[in-house]
Parts: structure tokens; C-alpha cells; sequence
């Protein structure tokens, strides 16, 4: 009878999630159940998966529509059917245009197809064997009515379930608003659900049916006909595709030998532990099913390879050596003694996790190429929820509010003022609809390769990537059976590369860069200087403010310990307080005592400190006596989104039983525990810290070797963990001489040429790419501009387009000042007849001759240039210090921190970075990163009293006051007062 109700995955129209759904059919006595949301299968795993919990035999279809025009509702009456459907569905949402035509496809074998009595009426078209005609509740006393006469045998019984009651109408009735982007009040009938869509129980639809009894025994023979299994199981089989090559047998011959291939390669002769570890992988990987799945990321690693793309493979891979043999990470798992069964164990049912990044420039091209060679691949989707505030917002605009109020709405209980009755109600129902889906988006890199079309799972819509994504999420995915494949991107690969090129160009004479030989980086002592000291500024991973200090206390300069600083920056290692007692025990050796023995022999390589997720497999392993398969499930807890589940909560139990068991004392097990839960899916397995420290290691070897030209690359990759600022002034400060943009020298990237950079023309603000690339192809086939007429002949630039390039010094070859420039281009397109003359236009009837006329004085200030690069750059080429008025007092520096250690001193800061935190109480406070006059960096801590008192004001310079603290090695300044100084153009602006 139930065959066709909404979830919430019906976006902005739904009002119930699954499980509520589930539980309401439950308390009605309802033990049949069809999901059929609206152009929408977001919610059938999920609604599949917890349905046996309530007892309740699932179905799944869908609700079609174009707009909000019931057409039909298609129900599965098997899993083939539910294929039929998603292939119908995914067709309409992926090409999005011609509109879902109003009959369905008669090729259906598997599915059961109800028209709307509206929309039969209207056609009256005889009916296929597996069509019927929906007769709603409000609709019965309309058969009474009928002149023609009717099918009786194909009318069923089609009570629309979409509310509980009342406040889930209104819940829908904001929602629609809110899609309409329209006031409640100005809602149309059409655009809203009827208030009789509601969740009636079976006693209520036999009343209502009472004269027409047959019309809910036709539902339920459909309902009978009807049914879906998807496996849900732990020990359900994976969905990804299961060859290669088409046969396991073929798969395993390939996979052995390529591993055979990669020995000589990464280590000459094996060794016969080598040897066993790879026999013992093999096996492994072949008993679990996953050898495709180590074939199928081979394969899109050796075209990566085959297009010279950069790639980095990381996560738990890494501790696998046969994906090191592959080539799917430079990650030696011998080197590191990393523990295989954090990656594959006979327990574990979900593939390995392999990681993999790539350039931000080449990821499209990969992801392009796994679609051309997989054929049931699709990118996995997430889903965007409301969130509270903007929830608030949303519904302050449906019922009228003006903005003002809107705003005072979300600090008004903050302040002690009590709401009125209708922002009590949207605070209400914000808090109602908070977490609700809002629409499908696209997950930051997971690609599904499946078995079977991946409309056998779900219907696949198409977003802005162009690629067909899924409807579900990655936790549904792995549930079902389906596991990502990770293609993602990062800046600092295309840093690595580019910069090797830059290098190639700017040294011609020196031997090429082997980038991937990172024994050699190991053992630089350049390289180790720079660990040591935390003079990274631009390298992946070890350039922010809180690694500069890590690695400056650690005193890091071997790849272990970088391994090792990788992870314990995290922010679940951080906040356990296991941070400052790794480093105590990594400094001061007979710290090390202080460790559990039972955890020194755990861990002895990080003293007894948890650092790595699989510490938390050894910890639970060996420690509290879990088996591997526990331990693996409580390593998954700690992401956070298997927290809540029942296994979770049955295994920390056990912890803590097994423990007491053992004869642990409580304090020492809380402690423990308090370790494992502190990491909360932030700590990195040790793999993965690994391939990060690999990659940091390539940066900081061209950083240490060729800092001019890697801080260019940095620039022309988007910069990094700050400003662009701060590498134009990391460049300085190695010697470079950087020049503002120039039409005659600049591309769109910032170049160099022996130590002077030039600054490309695509990082002026507001430049349109088509000019530049106007500029640019004129300058290639013409030639150098001679002057401001020929720029402007050329290019047909525009006035304001030209007065960007005038103000950013782009025109300094003519030899005249900027404001004479300003002066002559406005003089021509005044004659031109306004700004925007065309190319075509110039070229007809040329340009008009500038006179030579004598402009009055013009007061050229030197500091001009650097106000109009910080308006368009972002920063001024120049020494920043210049903008500043004159220092009424004699500021202390960075160097100078030894000789003031522990004394009150007043410095004069250039603001880099900050970071918010707060305390254990939660109050607010902050750490702030500065540079001096000297070019050093001031780092300082803000605690909650005096980051209350003495904010930050934005961008600019700071007067600091403070006391100098020392603590391993690393100078800070705990600040005490902090006043924002003005610079020379508050000043020029008050006089005038």
C-alpha cells in the first residue's frame, strides 16, 4: 500500500530522513515500505541498509518528475528493475535537456510503472501489462464521477507519504520557499505538496478505500511482486572491478611480475627478507581479491608516468611493498619497518587505501583517462547540508526580514535579548532542517571503478566536472561494497615540477635534476641545515609557522624524524599532549623512562608515544588483547564517522574489559584510551607521513640548491600555506631583484632571468585573461611595444584595462612617468569617443595623435608605485617598512632574542599569518606570525586575556610588547600589548 513516500533525499522538498521514515512506517505497523523520491536514488543504500533493523521489507523506485509535474512513479520490482530505472534517470539528469517525456519507456522488463490518475485522465492511453493508474486518497469519489469507463483491475491505491504532521508541512513549505528563493507568502498551490501527503496508518487508507477495497490489494500484489537486496554484510565481497585483465589467473601472473620488474629497480638483488615480505604481500592481496585493484591504480600510474605527470602516492599504501615495487609509491616499507597490517590483514574487508596526488594542472587529464579506460566508472558524491546560521539566514529571507535584522537574528540570544515569536520560529526550524541534505555535490577526489554499470548501485547526475557522479556518499559506497580510488591534486607537485623546468632554463650548464632520488636529498647536509633550523618557507608540508617550530625544538635533520614530525603536528597528537612529550623524549633521552614498558615495546621508535593511526592497531593488538580485526575497526572509529556505530561502542568496551583483565590499573587504561580517542582521525599513518616527507624532501632540495627559481614557481602555483607576499620576500631575502609586471617582458607567470624575477602579468588584480593574452600574442608575432599608441593599436585594449597595466608600472619601457602616461590615454580615448572603442575601429580610422602639450607639475611621490602594487599585487615590491610613518622608538629584533630571553621588549612586526585557538576552557586565543625590518620572523603567542584586549586589525604592522620565551631552542615573544600602526597613506588621506 505503500508505494510511493519521500525521504529528505527528495532535496528541499522531503521532510523525513530514512531512518525516520523507517521508524514512522514501524509505529504505524507498516512491514512494506517503497522509497521513491523525486528524481533522486541519494537515499536507497542507505534506506536499504536500515531498514531489516525496524523489520521492514524494502522497495526502491522513483518519483518522475519534470519541475514539480508528477509524470509517473517507477518501482523496481528487482534489482535489474532498479538498474532500468537509474539508466532512465541518469539519462534525463545527466543531459538535463529535452524534459522527461511524460510516458515511460516500454522497454521496461523489470519494472512497475503508476500514472497519476491527473495525467491518465488527460490521455486515457491503454495500458502495458506492468502500468497502472494511482488512485490518491483524495481522488476515490472521483471514480463515481468517471463517464468513460475505467480499468478497474489496473487502478491502485497511491497514498503519497511525504509528512508525519504538521510541522513537517511547514518544514516542507520553508523548504520549497527556500528553492524558489521566494517569500513563503507568495508560494503558488503547484509549487507546494498537498497537506494530505501525509503518513497515514493501515486503518485509515482502509477507510478511505473502504467502497474500493481492490485498489489496496492491487498495491499489495505489487508490493508482493516487488523486492531489492543489496549485501550489507562484513563479510560481503567488494563490487570494484574484479579483473584486470579479464581472468585472476592472468591478473596474478602480471602483478608477480612486475613485482620481479621492480626488485632490480628499487633495490638491485633482494635480499631474502625482501623476498618473503613480497611472497607474503602477494599472497595476501590475492586471498582478499584485491589484485585488480592494485593492477587498475599500476595502470593509471604508468600513463601518468607515460605523460612525464608528477604523482605522490600516499595513505596506508605505503606500507605495502608491493605498491612501492609498482611504482605506486617511493615509499621503501623495509626502510621504515612499516606494518603491513595496517594496510591488508585476512580480517580487513575493504581494499587498501591508496591516495594518490597529482598536480593541479594534470588531475583533469588522469580523471579523463581513467573514464576513457573503465567503463563503469563514476565520481563519488558527498552531500552539502544546511547548516544552522545559514539555515537562519535562508529562512529570514522567506518570511520578509530585512537584512539588518537577519544579521541581529543569529546574535541575539548571544546578547541576552530575548526573540520575538517569529525569529523563535526560524530559530526553531533552523535548528530543525540543520544537517538536512541541501543538494549533491562532488567528493574532493574518490572514483568509483565498478563490476557492475554503476547504475546498478544508483542513478548518476552530471555537475560542472563534466564526469558521471554517483548519488550516495563514500560511507554508503564502502557499505555496499564499493571503494574509491583517490585521484587527487595539490600546488606543491606543480611546484616541484615547474620549478625543475624554471631551473633547466635559468641553469643550462647544470646536470639535470634527478628529482626522484631521494637517498641523495637524505643525506645533503644543505638539506639537513635547513631541517634543522626550519628555514622551509615554500616546501610542502614543513612551511608553516607551527612545523618551523616543531622542527626547530626536534632539531630534525634525518628522514625518521621528519617521518615522525609529519604526524605529531597533527591535531589529534597535538591536543593529547603527547606533542611536548615526544619531544622531551626525542631530545632528553632519560625522558624515555617515563614510558609504559609495555608501550616502549609497542613503539620503541617513538619512545612509547602514539603517533601513527597504526599505532592504534599495535596499541589495541598488543596492548588490550583485541584481534587484528577489533583493532582495525577501532583504527576506523577514530575518523570520527563510524563513531557512533554499534561495532564502535562494542570494541572500546572490550578495551576496556580485556584491560581490567589484564591487571591493568584504571588510571593507566583511561590514559591509554585517552591517547587512542585524542587522535580522532587526525593523526596520519605512518605511510602516509612518509610520502609527505618524501615530497617535502624534493622541495626542500630545490629550495636548498635553487631558491630564486623555486620561490617562482611557488609564486606562478598559487603560493602556498601563506601569501604570495611572503615568497616574493623569501626571494629578496636570497638576493633577488624583483621587477613589477612590463608588457615587454612579463608572460601571464612570473619569470626569472639570472636573479631578477619578473612578475607576470596574470597576477595584476582585475586584468582580464583575454587581454593578457591580447598583449601577449601581439608581443610573439609583432614584437616589443614601442609605445603607449602602439600598445593600444595592437591590442585594442580598453581604458580601464589599460589603466591597470599604467598604474602597475607595465608601461615603464616608454621612459615617462605613470601619471604623464594617465594623462595620454585618457587624451586618446576622450578623442576616441569613450573607453570603449573597438580593435576594429582603431585599425580602420587609426589612432589620434597625442599633442604634445605641457602638463602643470606633478608631484611624483616614490612610495606611489608601492601603493598601487599593494592595490593590485597585493604587496608592495618594495621594502614594506617604507609605507610606515616614522618609529618614535628603537624597535628590538628577531636576532636579538638570546640576549633579551626572558625580558620585556618592544618590537616592530609586519603581520604574515595568524591561527585562532582556544584553550582547554574554550577561550580564545591566538599565536601570530610577523616579520621584523631585518627580514626574520617574530612568532608570538596572544593568550585569551590579551587577545581579548588587543585584537587583530587586519593586515599591516603591529607594535609589539612582550616577553621574550625560550622553550627547546625556539624563540617567541608571549605578547603583553599590541597597537596597529598607520601607514603613510592614513597619513597622506588625514591631511588631505
Amino acid at each position: 500500500m505503500y508505494l510511493n513516500t519521500h525521504s529528505y533525499y527528495s532535496f528541499k522538498y522531503g521532510t523525513m530522513s530514512p531512518n525516520e521514515l523507517l521508524e514512522e512506517a514501524r509505529t504505524k505497523g507498516v512491514f512494506t515500505l517503497c522509497l521513491t523520491d523525486i528524481n533522486s536514488t541519494a537515499g536507497c543504500l542507505e534506506f536499504v541498509r536500515e531498514a531489516s533493523k525496524y523489520g521492514i521489507r524494502p522497495m526502491l523506485g522513483v518519483d518522475f518528475r519534470n519541475h514539480l509535474q508528477q509524470l509517473y512513479i517507477a518501482i523496481a520490482r528487482n534489482n535489474e528493475g532498479f538498474q532500468e530505472i537509474n539508466e532512465h534517470l541518469s539519462k534525463h539528469l545527466r543531459e538535463g535537456s529535452p524534459p522527461i517525456p511524460p510516458g515511460a519507456p516500454q522497454k521496461w522488463q523489470n519494472v512497475t510503472v503508476i500514472y497519476p490518475w491527473e495525467i491518465y485522465r488527460k490521455s486515457l492511453h491503454s495500458l502495458l501489462p506492468h502500468e497502472w493508474v494511482g488512485i490518491k486518497p483524495h481522488e476515490v469519489t472521483y471514480l463515481h464521477l468517471q463517464k468513460e469507463p475505467l480499468p478497474k483491475d489496473k487502478l491502485v491505491g497511491l497514498a503519497t507519504s511525504t509528512f508525519r504532521h504538521k510541522r513537517d508541512y511547514n518544514t516542507h513549505r520553508l523548504l520549497r520557499a527556500i528553492a524558489e528563493n521566494a517569500l513563503l507568502t507568495k508560494l503558488e498551490p503547484w509549487q507546494l505538496a498537498g497537506d494530505v501527503d501525509r503518513f497515514y496508518s493501515p486503518a485509515e487508507l482502509a477507510n478511505i478505500y473502504k467502497e474500493t477495497p481492490q485498489l489496496l490489494l492491487n498495491a499489495e500484489r505489487i508490493a508482493g511482486e516487488s523486492g531489492i537486496f543489496f549485501d550489507f554484510s562484513d563479510d560481503r565481497p567488494h563490487q570494484n572491478l574484479k579483473t584486470y585483465t579479464g581472468s585472476e589467473t592472468n591478473d596474478f601472473q602480471l602483478i608477480s611480475k612486475l613485482c620481479q620488474d621492480g626488485v632490480s629497480y628499487r633495490y638491485g638483488k633482494p635480499t631474502r627478507q625482501i623476498q618473503e615480505r613480497i611472497d607474503k604481500e602477494l599472497e595476501t592481496i590475492r586471498a582478499k581479491g584485491f589484485v585488480a585493484y592494485f593492477l587498475i591504480n599500476w595502470d593509471i600510474l604508468r600513463y601518468a608516468r607515460s605523460k612525464d605527470y608528477f604523482y605522490v602516492g600516499r595513505g596506508s599504501g605505503a606500507n605495502s611493498i608491493v605498491a612501492y615495487l609498482l611504482h605506486i609509491t617511493d615509499v621503501d616499507p623495509i626502510e621504515l619497518d612499516l606494518y603491513f597490517e595496517r594496510f591488508i590483514n585476512l580480517y580487513r574487508t575493504n581494499p587498501p587505501d591508496f591516495d594518490i596526488d597529482f598536480s593541479w594542472r594534470d588531475r583533469e587529464d588522469i580523471t579523463q583517462y581513467i573514464f576513457n579506460r573503465f567503463p563503469n566508472a563514476a565520481l563519488l558524491a558527498t552531500y552539502s547540508t544546511f547548516q544552522y546560521k545559514s539555515v537562519a539566514r535562508e529562512l529570514g529571507k522567506v518570511f520578509g526580514l530585512p537584512s539588518i535584522e537577519i544579521e541581529e537574528m543569529n546574535t541575539s540570544t548571544k546578547s541576552g535579548k530575548v526573540p520575538d515569536q517569529l525569529v523563535q520560529k526560524i530559530m526553531s526550524y533552523s535548528q530543525l532542517i540543520h544537517d538536512f541534505p541541501s543538494h549533491l555535490s562532488i567528493h574532493a577526489g574518490g572514483i568509483l571503478i565498478g563490476e557492475k554499470p554503476m547504475t546498478y548501485f544508483t542513478a548518476t547526475h552530471l555537475p560542472p566536472k563534466g564526469f558521471p557522479t554517483t548519488m550516495f556518499d563514500m560511507v554508503l559506497a564502502e557499505d555496499v561494497g564499493l571503494y574509491k580510488f583517490d585521484i587527487l591534486s595539490q600546488r606543491g607537485l606543480g611546484k616541484i615540477k615547474e620549478a625543475i623546468d624554471i631551473i633547466s632554463n635559468n641553469h643550462p650548464a647544470d646536470p639535470k635534476i634527478d628529482i626522484h632520488d631521494i637517498k641523495r636529498f637524505k643525506k645533503d647536509e644543505r638539506v639537513k641545515e635547513l631541517l634543522r633550523e626550519g628555514k622551509a618557507i615554500g616546501c610542502f608540508y614543513v612551511e608553516s609557522p607551527a612545523m618551523r617550530m616543531l622542527l626547530k625544538k626536534l632539531k630534525v635533520e634525518d628522514y625518521l624524524g621528519l617521518v615522525a614530525a609529519s604526524s605529531i603536528i597533527r591535531p589529534g597528537v597535538a591536543r593529547s599532549g603527547m606533542m611536548r612529550e615526544y619531544i622531551l623524549r626525542f631530545r632528553f633521552p632519560e625522558r624515555r623512562k617515563d614510558a609504559h614498558p609495555v608501550m616502549m615495546d609497542i613503539m620503541p621508535e617513538t619512545y612509547g608515544i602514539m603517533v601513527y593511526q597504526e599505532d592504534v592497531i599495535k596499541v589495541a593488538h598488543m596492548f588490550a588483547g583485541l584481534s587484528l580485526a577489533e583493532a582495525d575497526v577501532l583504527r576506523r572509529g577514530m575518523s570520527g564517522k563510524f563513531r557512533s556505530r554499534e561495532e564502535f561502542q562494542e570494541v572500546r568496551e572490550r578495551f576496556f574489559n580485556n584491560c581490567f583483565s589484564k591487571g591493568y590499573d584504571k588510571k593507566l587504561t583511561e590514559e591509554v584510551w585517552h591517547q587512542i580517542e585524542s587522535f580522532a582521525g587526525y593523526a596520519f599513518s605512518k605511510g602516509h607521513s612518509a610520502s609527505y616527507a618524501v615530497e617535502s624532501y624534493q622541495s626542500l632540495f630545490l629550495k636548498a640548491y635553487y631558491p630564486l627559481e623555486y620561490m617562482v614557481a611557488t609564486l606562478n602555483n598559487g603560493g602556498g600555506f601563506y601569501r604570495p607576499e611572503l615568497y616574493a620576500h623569501e626571494a629578496k631575502m636570497h638576493g633577488a631583484v624583483i621587477e613589477a609586471p612590463c608588457v615587454n617582458k612579463s608572460e601571464n607567470q612570473s619569470t626569472i632571468d639570472g636573479k631578477t624575477i619578473t612578475i607576470g602579468l596574470g597576477s595584476v588584480k582585475d586584468l582580464e585573461a583575454n587581454t593578457i593574452e591580447r598583449v601577449l600574442g601581439s608581443r610573439a608575432e609583432k614584437g616589443v611595444f614601442l609605445s603607449l599608441e602602439d600598445l593600444v593599436s595592437r591590442t585594442g585594449i580598453s581604458l580601464d584595462q589599460l589603466t591597470l597595466l599604467l598604474r602597475v608600472g607595465a608601461l615603464r619601457y616608454t621612459g615617462k612617468t605613470k601619471q604623464r602616461l594617465l594623462w595620454e590615454s585618457h587624451y586618446m580615448f576622450g578623442k576616441m569617443g569613450g573607453a570603449k572603442s573597438k580593435m576594429q575601429e582603431q585599425q580602420l580610422f587609426g589612432l589620434p595623435s597625442i599633442k604634445d602639450f605641457e602638463l602643470p607639475a606633478l608631484t611624483v611621490d616614490p612610495l606611489d608605485n608601492a601603493f598601487d602594487e599593494l592595490d593590485l599585487l597585493g604587496y608592495p615590491l618594495c621594502d614594506p617598512f617604507l609605507l610606515l610613518r616614522d618609529i618614535p622608538f628603537e624597535p628590538v629584533m628577531a636576532s636579538q632574542f638570546p640576549a633579551y630571553l626572558g625580558k620585556t621588549v618592544t618590537m616592530l612586526g609586519y603581520l604574515i599569518a595568524t591561527k585562532n585557538t582556544s584553550t582547554l576552557k574554550g577561550d580564545a586565543m591566538h599565536f601570530g606570525s610577523f616579520i621584523d625590518q631585518e627580514g626574520n620572523f617574530i612568532d608570538t603567542t596572544h593568550f585569551p586575556q590579551v587577545a581579548r584586549k588587543h585584537p587583530f586589525r587586519g593586515k599591516g604592522f603591529y607594535r609589539l610588547t612582550g616577553k621574550v620565551v625560550d622553550e627547546f631552542g625556539f624563540y617567541s615573544l608571549e605578547v603583553s600589548e599590541m597597537e596597529k600602526e598607520a601607514l603613510l597613506s592614513s597619513i597622506k588621506m588625514q591631511n588631505a
